[in-house]
């Protein structure tokens, strides 16, 4: 079964894109892929897509018989997990978001929203 995804690049990327994009190229090579979602630690903001501590992020994993699971970063071309929380990982990215829901009310009754993580060993 064929899976077909439409990626619109125009100036403004976002980190799920490149990780279904990068997880459905591997797939076609063979491989076994999955998409991981989570947070990127990078409390100094050097890499894309970072807000600092809280920024959400979307990557892939890529099984290679004999290694096992090889995390990729194809928006900070990385290989590795060393600044990835990971929490969800599924088949397709619409089935790992770190937060989801939704509001029913006035549209200025919410003003502002945080996230904070802070990360104390390992």
């Amino acid at each position: 079964m064929m899976i077909y995804y439409e990626i619109y690049f125009d100036g403004i990327y976002i980190d799920r894109d490149f990780a279904t994009l990068f997880v459905e190229a591997v797939r076609s090579l063979g491989f076994g892929a999955r998409v991981v979602s989570g947070y990127l630690c990078d409390p100094d903001r050097n890499t894309i897509g970072s807000e600092g501590a809280g920024s959400t992020h979307a990557w892939a994993e890529v099984y290679v018989p004999g290694a096992g699971w090889i995390t990729f970063d194809p928006t900070n071309r990385s290989v590795g997990s060393f600044n990835l929380i990971a929490v969800a990982v599924a088949r397709d990215i619409r089935l790992a978001m770190p937060v989801a829901g939704s509001y029913a009310g006035p549209a200025d009754a919410l003003v502002e929203m945080s996230v904070e993580v802070r990360v104390t060993g390992q």
